[in-house]
């Protein structure tokens, strides 16, 4: 991506102001593609139109490298989660020209499927159906709820595939930062592939062992990924000092949870070679700088965070073979992830052993080519 291009404004920002009802949001539209967009939609008390617009960004990136034909979006929700019925009933009603007029929104941080669902029916939205493409055979939730596991999966798949690169043989020392389900899932793939999970973090701190059980912490965290302390393992280390999970001594760090968890004042405190984004702006610009000027390699969530996003995309711009069975068509989706962020993490890879500095930029102008 050219400098000018990643500079470029937005296509359409829109701020929402409620209909029928009152709410304070966005919807960032960072590029279209055929008339088309998606992205999640995020709802905190804190988030901003920048926040939305960096999100937006990041969509038009991951698709573009996952060569899918469609623009990224974004929407963002101030509020806390009180009286999520009607928060998400104006949203609806106020996003539907959107909905129904090419903008594809869902899930992201703190909106759960079931505020999608109900953002969908006040709009009278249902994605099975799209003027000039073919009706989808099967309902939004039979097709995408099966995939739950598919960003943490892809996540997996850019681990295992730098370590590979990096000619590592033996069994890798890991900490999960976010234990939600993208943390869980990818904590289960590496365990499942002889690598040792020595750290997960969850918003109440870090949790560490020579080696941690992965299912025995599964069966102990809640929907919102929080760890119950009372049934942990006896062996296990536990703090609630700040960052802690940066102290561990790993090899790998994936990064699973908040936005820059990893910034400027604690990337010094780094201690892992590679480090894997499974979460959205998961870094900051200075930390990665740090992170590479240290030795460190990271994959960023743009590549390796694709898996929810590419599997809506698919599904939205009806490249999924629906004429699969259920289990067929989820591994298909699953393999056709695992090859896009196998194929970009390798790029990525050799365009940084080529040369000093960030290597996105030209793995990206190198994809955007090849959409033209």
């Amino acid at each position: 991506m050219s400098d000018a291009e990643n500079t470029q404004d937005p296509a359409l920002v829109v701020h929402l102001n409620g209909s029928g009802g009152t709410i304070r949001s966005w919807v960032v539209i960072d590029t279209l593609v055929d008339g088309l967009a998606m992205g999640g939609v995020r709802m905190t008390p804190g988030v901003t139109v920048e926040e939305v617009a960096g999100l937006a960004r990041d969509m038009t990136q991951k698709f573009t490298l996952a060569g899918l034909r469609i623009g990224g979006a974004k929407g963002g929700i101030v509020s806390d989660g009180g009286d999520r019925e009607q928060t998400f009933r104006t949203f609806g009603r106020t996003v539907k020209p959107l909905l129904h007029g090419g903008i594809h929104l869902g899930i992201d941080m703190g909106v759960t499927p079931a505020d999608r669902a109900v953002f969908f029916d006040e709009a009278g939205y249902d994605p099975r159906y799209r003027p000039g493409a073919p009706d989808m055979p099967v309902d939004w939730r039979t097709y995408y709820e099966p995939l739950i596991d598919v960003t943490g999966h892809g996540v997996g798949v850019a681990a295992v595939t730098a370590l590979e690169a990096s000619g590592r043989g033996e069994a890798a020392r890991v900490v999960v930062q976010g234990f939600g389900a993208v943390g869980r899932a990818v904590a289960r793939f590496l365990e499942d592939r002889g690598h040792v999970v020595v750290g997960v973090a969850d918003v109440q701190g870090t949790i560490s062992a020579d080696r941690l059980p992965v299912a025995e912490l599964i069966a102990v965290t809640d929907e919102f990924g929080r760890i119950d302390r009372s049934r942990l393992p006896q062996h296990v280390t536990t703090t609630s000092t700040p960052d802690a999970w940066l102290d561990i001594d790993a090899d790998v760090l994936v990064l699973a949870a908040q936005k820059h968890a990893l910034n400027a004042e604690n990337a010094h405190r780094l201690r892992a070679g590679l480090v894997v984004e499974g979460a959205n702006l998961a870094s900051d610009a200075e930390a990665r700088e740090k992170a590479r000027a240290a030795g460190a390699t990271l994959v960023p969530g743009v590549i390796a965070n694709i898996g929810g996003a590419g599997a809506a995309a698919l599904a939205v711009t009806r490249v999924v073979p629906f004429e699969l069975a259920a289990d067929a068509r989820k591994a298909w989706v699953f393999d056709w992830i695992g090859d896009r962020v196998r194929e970009n993490t390798r790029a990525l890879l050799e365009i940084a052993a080529a040369r000093a500095g960030d290597p996105l930029p030209e793995l990206l102008d190198v994809r955007r080519g090849e959409l033209r």
